[in-house]
């Protein structure tokens, strides 16, 4: 089904695989052995990339992208940094999208205001307003914004339009802020990993399957982390664009960096649907390309699959979960014994009904599920049957208001809802915990893009837990027509007939503002009372005292757990309202140790005595200048930093950083990070990024541990530095590494965050 290369391959003329150890076939077949640097130049990313890169230096890319996109719960934050850095007008096409916020009934007006504070931005600044309902992000970016060849930044991790031809990319907030500042996204030149399909999708098998089986082959083992995948082979010609699209978007959760496909004419079609065919490039690798590795995906072979609790890359065929339900359930029991820290009873094996799984709950939702095709063949498998009147029930959300219409013109919406499922409006809510909450210790199967613990919505911290696995929407379809029961769409016979899409561009002329990139200065921005301004940060000292506040070993610790979705998103546009939920899920004591030592830092900020505001660093202070008289009150820094083993998967919101800044965070300390785009979240609000090897912990929660001149050793470009965890009757030495960063990265943390940064 997915095989993995364990070296660099070659691809000749887009159809044969030649592994770099195969060098005399390599040359049997092209008459040499090509350079594989010059190979590797040969891919669609490097070319792409090298047409976006102002550095002239292709191992040192400095990106400048062609348009933005954000939702209603980043744009806020990204357009008040980039306001206090001076903006005056968006540099390249920015779309502003609500999506997130349009049906979380939280906090009286403040979505709303959110809304009303992007639909002026984008007037004032010369941006284009997708209102509520009308779109999600990414589908509206699929729709209207993708090109060939081109590159798009988008405030939210699923940025991925790379079937269309368009390498994208989902970072945190400060990256688009940069770019708003005529900046460059800075990275080394990634690795790119070539995606080579083959065969054809049995009927019954959907984007979604495909999807899973590559992440739950590529995840644990970070063979396509940080790097670009590459799409090749011949099984593409074998799949529409909305099944492509549905593969692709699904990539983030590999922890890839972007991804690129061929183009063909099947995108030629989508673009001229969609009234954009001058936005169409062909792309193909070039005749010998060089891959740093293959992933090897026999389309005839993959099965309906299920990514069960509590990750997407926790895959199995459905096959195997009804064949071993209570070998696999007791796994996930198990393992959520990890992930829930025990906080609550959690179990899934009391779904067992009759030696058969039952399922409380199906969605179809979102930039990976609603796309037409999805929602067309789920209608099919459907048709004439019910869905019961028992616990099971079943939302299905189409990705924007033109697929919603052309759905009820052929019929498909009228199919669904004769069987008991409610068809809503483009909302992204059920993927993050704002819509659709199932009840308490109810399972739900999802068509959406992440099944992370509580991002459905449940509380922990009330003594709440659901759990949702992943599904294709024609399985999650064929359980429903059995009543919630778990079946595979591949055990069910349906018509597979999907008509053909027609594309109304009038609903988005009548509903979207677009500015033409002409801005309006007399335009006032409109604020809420909930919208507020970033607090001062303090610059970086030359010294660190930084207490532990929270220690997290789960093998991965998502941003969801670093700071809660759902409804918790209301108060995004509120730094010091939203940090009050910062690890709330995870470890509810974090806040109120972090604000506590927060004090002693402020009391320096103001020429106090910081031992007099929190009286608990009196003894580390004093063993700090026993050991360092040059330490005072002018040069020292006093804050907090978590420790966690690999924080940072999933989502791009900067949040997940900024909210522990707020509280006075200076710093991480991981093994490694998750993703790139935490660990510039990190760097871009004035965290150090630690990393600490692997094994026994030299410090535990509630330590304190001492920095001695780390100001100089980030000017000093050190990679290791000493530090010292205070032991009661000694300071005892560690050492703390820092990964590569860039100057621009060092004056960024040196200067406290990027809005001091750009404040100069």
């Amino acid at each position: 089904m997915i095989n993995l290369f364990s070296e660099g391959a070659y691809l000749v003329n887009g159809t044969t695989l030649v592994k770099e150890s195969e060098k005399e076939k390599l040359n049997q077949m092209t008459g040499n052995v090509p350079d594989k640097e010059e190979a590797a130049k040969q891919t669609i990313a490097y070319g792409i990339l090298k047409e976006h890169n102002t550095s002239g230096n292709m191992e040192k890319l400095q990106i400048k992208f062609d348009k933005l996109t954000s939702h209603d719960i980043t744009f806020v934050g990204i357009i008040q940094t980039a306001r206090a850095s001076g903006i005056e007008k968006f540099p390249v096409p920015y779309v502003l999208t609500n999506c997130h916020n349009s049906l979380c009934a939280v906090g009286g007006t403040i979505n709303e205001d959110d809304h009303m504070f992007g639909l002026t931005a984008a007037k004032r600044y010369g941006g284009m307003y997708v209102p509520p309902h009308q779109a999600v992000i990414h589908q509206f970016a699929r729709e209207m914004l993708a090109g060939g060849g081109k590159m798009i930044l988008g405030s939210d991790s699923h940025t991925r339009y790379g079937a269309l031809g368009t390498m994208a990319m989902g970072e945190g907030g400060p990256e688009l802020v940069k770019q708003l500042l005529n900046r460059t996204y800075d990275i080394n030149m990634p690795d790119v990993i070539g995606i080579y399909l083959k065969g054809k999708p049995a009927k019954g098998v959907g984007p979604q399957d495909v999807a899973l089986a590559i992440i739950g082959a590529v995840f644990d083992k970070g063979y396509v982390n940080n790097k670009v995948m590459e799409f090749v082979g011949p099984g593409i010609a074998n799949l529409s664009a909305d099944f492509r699209i549905g593969i692709d978007v699904m990539t983030t959760e590999t922890t890839c960096l972007s991804s690129i496909w061929k183009t063909d004419d099947t995108i030629k079609e989508f673009y001229e649907i969609h009234g954009r065919e001058e936005e169409y490039k062909e792309l193909n690798p070039g005749a010998v390309a060089y891959y740093d590795g293959i992933v090897e995906v026999d389309l005839d072979q993959i099965q309906p699959m299920i990514a069960m609790p509590f990750h997407p890359s926790n895959t199995y065929t459905i096959q195997e979960v009804n064949e071993n339900l209570e070998d696999i359930l007791a796994d996930v029991e198990k393992r959520a014994l990890v992930s829930l820290d025990g906080a609550v009873d959690y179990s899934l094996r009391d779904k067992i009904r009759d030696g058969r799984l039952y399922v409380d709950q199906g969605i179809i939702a979102g930039c990976a599920g609603g796309g037409y095709e999805n929602i067309c063949a789920a209608a099919n498998i459907l048709k004439g049957t019910s869905i019961g009147a028992d616990e099971f029930t079943l939302s299905v959300y189409p990705a924007s208001t033109p697929i919603y219409m052309e759905l009820v013109k052929n019929g498909a919406v009228a199919d669904l809802m004769e069987t008991g499922a409610i068809v809503k409006t483009a909302f992204c809510g059920p993927c993050f915990g704002a819509g659709d909450t199932p009840a308490n210790n109810a399972f739900s199967i999802r068509h959406s893009t992440r099944n992370f613990p509580n991002r459905e919505g449940s509380k922990l911290q009330s003594g709440q837990i659901a759990s949702v696995a992943l599904m294709d929407a024609r399985s999650i379809a064929a359980t429903a027509a059995n009543k919630g029961y778990l079946t595979a769409a591949t055990d069910v016979d349906a018509d597979d007939f999907i008509p053909k899409y027609h594309f109304d561009k009038t609903i988005y002329e009548n509903r979207v503002f677009d500015s033409k990139g002409v801005a309006d200065p007399s335009v006032e921005i409109q604020f809420g009372p909930n919208i507020k301004d970033w607090p001062e940060m303090p610059a970086f000292p030359e010294h660190m005292l930084l207490k532990v506040v929270s220690e997290i070993h789960d093998p991965v610790t998502t941003t969801d757990e670093l700071i809660p979705s759902g409804e918790t998103s209301s108060y995004r546009s509120n730094p010091l309202g939203l940090a009050e939920f910062a690890l709330s899920r995870k470890d509810p004591a974090y806040v109120g140790l972090a604000k506590e030592i927060q004090k002693a830092e402020k009391a320096l900020e103001e020429g106090k005595d910081p031992a007099e505001a929190c009286p608990e660093v009196k003894d580390i202070l004093e063993a700090v200048t026993a050991a360092y008289p040059q330490v005072n009150n002018s040069n020292l820094g006093i804050g907090s930093t978590i420790f966690a083993v690999k924080p940072g998967d999933g989502s791009a919101r900067e949040q997940a950083a900024s909210c522990q800044k707020v509280l006075g965070g200076w710093a991480n300390i991981a093994n490694e990070y998750a993703t790139k785009r935490y660990r510039s979240n990190l760097i871009n609000w004035g965290m150090v990024p630690f990393i600490i090897d692997e094994g026994e912990l030299p410090f535990k929660n509630h330590d304190y541990i001492f920095i001695p001149e780390i100001k100089k050793a980030i000017e000093d470009k050190l990679t290791e530095i000493p530090a010292y965890v205070d032991c009661g009757t000694e300071l005892k030495e560690i050492q703390l590494k820092l990964g590569e960063l860039t100057d621009d990265e060092r004056e960024i943390i040196l200067k406290g965050c990027l809005i001091n940064y750009y404040r100069g």
